[in-house]
């Protein structure tokens, strides 16, 4: 899987190198290159952005800078082209797992007040959001999104912890436990010290649903624990 961040701050993401996603880098299972849209400015103070038609508050970055930076990109023509944006769908478990079969995925990150709506109709495939908040820029979200995405790639992670975790059957994730046995006077679940492999399956299916219900009850009707509801 390849990722090109068009971005004014390549330096922030700088901690993608680190952890699970940084050994992905490594050992070449994701490649993440990223291309300053800066570095196209063809004004003398390499400026960026400029005041918005119409008026209003901030600046709006520019749509030739974007492009030319876009156009640079080796098979860009092939990529689908995202736009991380407030005004975007919410990013989701599905969503993640559609965006992991992709081969080449180009990540534009806006700043500022916006970015020009000609070059997002020119180049954009799909605009996404985060969460219903606004960000000083894309930056931040694009990290998101390459760590959600890069986690479904074969050989980052193993299956077992994809298929089991938050999300993946439209229930929150049971609780894990480790040693030492007893923490404070609380000790592990007798269940999962059993052996019993269809006990233990059980145990964290009831407990997914509980916790669930108790934080996030709009799931269960998302998937079909009608009877989890009341």
């Amino acid at each position: 899987m390849k990722f090109d961040v068009l971005t004014l701050f390549p330096e922030m993401f700088e901690p993608l190198n680190h952890s699970i996603i940084g050994r992905a880098i490594d050992s070449g299972k994701i490649e993440i290159r990223y291309t300053n849209i800066r570095d196209f400015s063809k004004d003398k103070h390499k400026k960026v952005d400029d005041t918005p038609y119409g008026g209003g508050a901030g600046m709006v970055m520019k749509p030739d800078v974007i492009y030319d930076a876009y156009q640079s990109i080796p098979d860009h023509d092939k990529a689908k082209v995202i736009y991380l944006s407030p005004k975007g769908k919410t990013l989701e478990q599905e969503k993640v797992k559609s965006l992991s079969q992709e081969s080449h995925l180009i990540l534009l990150c806006g700043h500022y007040e916006g970015v020009d709506q000609r070059v997002l109709d020119e180049i954009v495939d799909e605009d996404i959001s985060i969460g219903d908040y606004v960000l000083t820029g894309g930056e931040l979200p694009a990290m998101v999104l390459i760590d959600a995405v890069s986690r479904h790639i074969d050989g980052v992670l193993a299956q077992e912890s994809t298929e089991e975790e938050s999300f993946s059957n439209s229930l929150l994730e049971y609780p894990q436990y480790t040693r030492p046995e007893i923490f404070r006077g609380k000790p592990v679940p007798e269940v999962l010290k059993s052996g019993n492999h269809e006990n233990i399956r059980k145990w964290r299916l009831e407990q997914s649903l509980a916790i669930t219900k108790q934080k996030r009850p709009d799931l269960l009707k998302k998937g079909g624990y009608q009877s989890w509801i009341s």
